[in-house]
């Protein structure tokens, strides 16, 4: 029987921070022979039992995708993953009990790093794999940030400015006490609004009297934000505020300030490149996109009017050392002035270069894409798919699959804020000649791409092949 190349599994989860990268990364793969499934992560969860053996591309090791794991490896296909949130952790040891599961890590036969940085954080895991491959590749999401696909997002840089003018950006990561269902924040909701002792979603791994106070602190410095938007429009007249939620994020409490502010507008569409591109300076508090606006050459701002060195590892973090710091309302005021003003530009620094040596790779040279793709070739993947399991264990998890598909439809249909809605504010409907469109410019920048197709696999699930 003719050797198979194994189908590369790409599920997304919050598509206007990942769908662009991970097109790109599922173009090259393609390219390469490597059938492609990419698309929502739920949707594609519903459907990886029907998907030929192959290599899923988590993007994540929590104790969350305990089960998942372990249904895909019955399944016979095998994974590989990234951190997604490994530029911006808190302590190693805090760091390991919310994002690393031993029982998750096992499953994994691959790991791609963002940098060097990651992998010396990976190696301090005391449940670390013997002999586990990281290979530091960088991330797709980095590629995004390089000069030769940042005209990817021209047009859409273009329309922002055309459409708002100049304007200031607020991006914004309060999930854990401002979650878009109540369930994904550090606590669950009680039914008298009393606090909750019940740890939510963003609490798993953490014990109730560090999540407490973590609770408090993030609870504060929302309410620093909340006060700063109207303060900033005031004190800026000529200058629109766009605030940015996290994807994650309840966009209520935002819409009710912005009522009353009328240059204030609250969106969180499309990718965040093109926003700070087209953006005078961006505000933050530990958040990526910190890091995100120093690689593009736009002036950031970490606001930490609330700091407590305990719980605000994020201090200490990338994003924050990579921004001008401002502690104040007047100092963060007299700053923008600055930056506005053409005064000050984005903060750089040797120190800050090294760092960023340090934390991310692949920023010249081969795409992180192209890296990653070379480690699938070099495994074998290329060329076969993972061997067959036994029937019967195949079988449990073909039943497990559609078990836990199920029970998800099941929540997505809850009455209250449900899985539904959640997912369709993380992945609203896209189509094939979105995607289409979207190969198109990446294939104008690298001139290739020419021959990927694009195809309907499941809703929300397409197919990309070559």
């Amino acid at each position: 029987m003719k050797n198979q190349a194994s189908t590369l599994i790409i599920p997304v989860e919050n598509q206007v921070r990942e769908l662009d990268a991970k097109i790109l990364l599922s173009c090259i793969a393609a390219e390469r022979g490597f059938p492609v499934i990419m698309g929502s992560r739920a949707f594609t969860h519903f459907h990886v039992a029907s998907v030929p053996r192959g290599i899923y591309l988590a993007k994540s090791m929590r104790s969350l995708s305990n089960l998942m794991f372990k249904i895909l490896r019955q399944l016979g296909h095998e994974i590989v993953a990234w951190e997604e949130e490994a530029l911006v952790h808190p302590p190693s040891d805090t760091y390991f009990s919310l994002r690393l599961s031993p029982e998750t890590i096992k499953n994994v036969s691959h790991v791609f790093a963002w940098g060097q940085e990651n992998v010396d954080l990976l190696h301090q895991y005391p449940a670390l794999p013997e002999n586990m491959p990281i290979h530091v590749t960088g991330n797709p999401r980095g590629d995004m940030l390089r000069s030769e696909i940042r005209p990817y997002f021209d047009t859409e840089v273009e329309r922002l400015r055309s459409l708002y003018g100049d304007f200031i950006l607020i991006n914004t990561n309060f999930t854990e006490v401002n979650p878009y269902i109540p369930n994904v924040g550090l606590f669950l909701p009680s039914k008298d609004n009393s606090p909750s002792a019940r740890l939510g979603q963003a609490g798993i791994g953490m014990s109730k009297e560090f999540a407490e106070g973590l609770r408090d602190h993030k609870q504060a410095i929302l309410e620093d934000f909340k006060q700063l938007i109207p303060m900033l429009e005031q004190a800026f007249p000529e200058f629109t505020i766009i605030v940015r939620p996290h994807p994650s994020e309840s966009y209520q409490i935002y819409h009710q300030i912005a009522a009353k502010c009328p240059r204030v507008v609250i969106t969180n569409q499309g990718n965040v490149i093109p926003w700070l591109l087209a953006a005078k300076a961006m505000i933050h508090n530990g958040c990526t996109t910190g890091l995100e606006a120093y690689v593009l050459g736009v002036p950031a701002i970490s606001y930490l009017a609330t700091l407590n060195k305990y719980y605000d590892y994020d201090f200490q973090g990338l994003p924050t050392k990579l921004s001008y710091q401002c502690f104040d309302f007047q100092e963060l005021a007299e700053t923008l002035s600055r930056i506005v003003t053409g005064e000050l530009g984005v903060a750089e620094s040797q120190d800050r270069q090294d760092l960023m040596d340090y934390y991310l790779a692949a920023r010249d040279g081969p795409l992180a894409c192209e890296r990653i793709v070379d480690i699938l070739e070099a495994s074998g993947y290329g060329k076969k798919q993972p061997p067959a399991k036994p029937l019967g264990t195949y079988l449990q998890g073909w039943l497990f699959t559609k078990l836990k598909a199920s029970l998800t439809s099941l929540y997505m249909r809850r009455p209250g804020p449900n899985r539904l809605a959640y997912h369709n504010h993380r992945f609203p409907e896209i189509s094939v000649e979105e995607i289409e469109q979207k190969i198109t410019r990446f294939g104008e920048l690298l001139k290739r791409f020419d021959k990927i197709k694009v195809e309907p696999y499941a809703k929300h699930v397409f197919r990309i092949s070559a």
